[in-house]
């Protein structure tokens, strides 16, 4: 019997930002951290690929594509949170990285985790927001001097898809 696999839901990745803010649009809720994390390492051959390389002093292409592989797999998993905690953006995008030396029976394997993490939020066209809620920003709530009205609720996250980003 064979199982079918059903589409992973993800952020599209145009609604990313290193910034808390995203122009055009309000942050209508917080959805909370959401993270991807990929740990990769060489097979045999690159390793001894890029080990030379970096005994002649020169730069890894076998290395940098690795890193590069493991950055897009950590991304599309923090999209793929993102969407599963009701995002449909997020905000405030980072990554880190670091190296994993783990020995077993005297073989020393070198890995590197790459981890992306930010905000889930729910984003909604400042055109589709109403005017007294300009002001307020969940995200930024804390330093703003404005508070939000206490008897609004903010719509469940369904309600709202942004519109793709305007072509300069």
């Amino acid at each position: 019997m064979s199982s079918s696999a059903h589409p992973v839901r993800s952020v599209d990745r145009r609604f990313t930002t290193t910034a808390f803010e995203y122009p055009g649009y309000f942050v209508a809720q917080a959805h909370g951290v959401v993270r991807g994390i990929t740990v990769r390492n060489p097979n045999a051959g690159k390793a001894i690929i890029g080990a030379f390389a970096s005994f002649t002093g020169g730069e890894s292409s076998t290395y940098i594509e690795m890193a590069e592989k493991a950055r897009e797999r950590a991304f599309l998993r923090m999209l793929e949170h993102a969407a599963a905690a009701g995002g449909n953006a997020v905000i405030g995008v980072q990554f880190t990285g670091q190296e994993i030396l783990e020995v077993k029976r005297l073989e020393r394997v070198l890995m590197t985790e790459v981890m992306a993490y930010g905000t889930a939020v729910t984003l909604v066209p400042l055109q589709q927001q109403p005017a007294q809620q300009l002001q307020y920003s969940p995200v930024s709530a804390p330093y703003a001097q404005q508070q939000p009205p206490q008897s609004q609720q903010v719509p469940p996250p369904q309600q709202y898809a942004p519109a793709p980003p305007a072509k300069n």
